[in-house]
């Protein structure tokens, strides 16, 4: 049969009792050493598909594992011919993983996704550029303008706001990376102004998410919501 495997750690680190993994019923999780590694395991069932109790299933083994040391984590899917093969992948990569380990010890994983308040964000756009807000002035004193004028008002604002998004993904990123060990962009494509995730040291947690709040308080076009903490998906790898 496979074997599915959740994650990696060290094996020396000590793992919580009975835990349980994906699969209905739920498959015991056991472990696969090889030199200084560990590897939970369970064996992986016939058919395999992101329903949310597997998800959900995955992340606490993962999370329960983490509770007295890192975990480098693996995404949802990952399936090994057997043992044998898993235990062959530790041993080749086994600096590799120990520096990741290392990297991981202490700190959690935030995820941090940022949008625009529409509305408020077209204030904002129009109160920084004076020629802008002129010209919207002028426009209702004239009780809107012409369509014409009407639709290169409208680009002129689009284009304000295109670049205003671009301008706060920065300035969010600045923000709260000097309170976290690394910082990951999220995939392109997400159709969200930012989404971030951060590396933060366990004693910095609350330094961390009180940055997150002023950020928010502070800046009323800026939509924020945070998430953590969570594995370290996001820096598994080196970048």
């Amino acid at each position: 049969m496979s074997t599915y495997v959740y994650g990696v750690t060290r094996a020396a680190q000590p793992l919580p009792s009975g835990l349980e993994g994906i699969g209905k019923p739920a498959l015991p999780v056991r472990t696969v050493l090889s030199g200084a590694l560990c590897a939970l395991v369970s064996d992986a069932p016939e058919e395999l598909k992101p329903r949310r109790r597997d998800l959900l299933a995955h992340q606490r083994v993962v999370t329960g594992a983490a509770a007295d040391g890192p975990v480098l984590p693996f995404r949802f899917g990952g399936v090994s011919p057997d043992d044998d093969t898993v235990a062959a992948v530790l041993d080749e990569h086994q600096a590799h993983y120990l520096r990741r380990l290392e990297l991981l010890e202490g700190k959690d994983e935030f995820n941090v996704k940022v949008d625009h308040d529409e509305e408020t964000v077209l204030r904002v756009v129009l109160e920084s550029d004076p020629e802008l807000r002129a010209r919207h002035l002028a426009n209702r004193a004239a009780g809107g303008g012409d369509q014409a004028e009407k639709l290169a008002f409208g680009e002129l604002v689009a284009r304000a706001v295109a670049q205003r998004e671009g301008q706060d993904a920065a300035f969010v990123e600045q923000t709260l990376s000097p309170w976290a060990a690394g910082t990951r962009q999220g995939p392109p494509g997400s159709g969200r102004l930012a989404n971030l995730s951060f590396l933060v040291e366990r004693e910095r947690r609350e330094e961390f998410l009180a940055a997150v709040h002023r950020l928010s308080e502070e800046h009323a076009h800026l939509l924020v919501q945070v998430a953590g903490p969570l594995p370290a998906y996001s820096f598994t790898e080196e970048g």
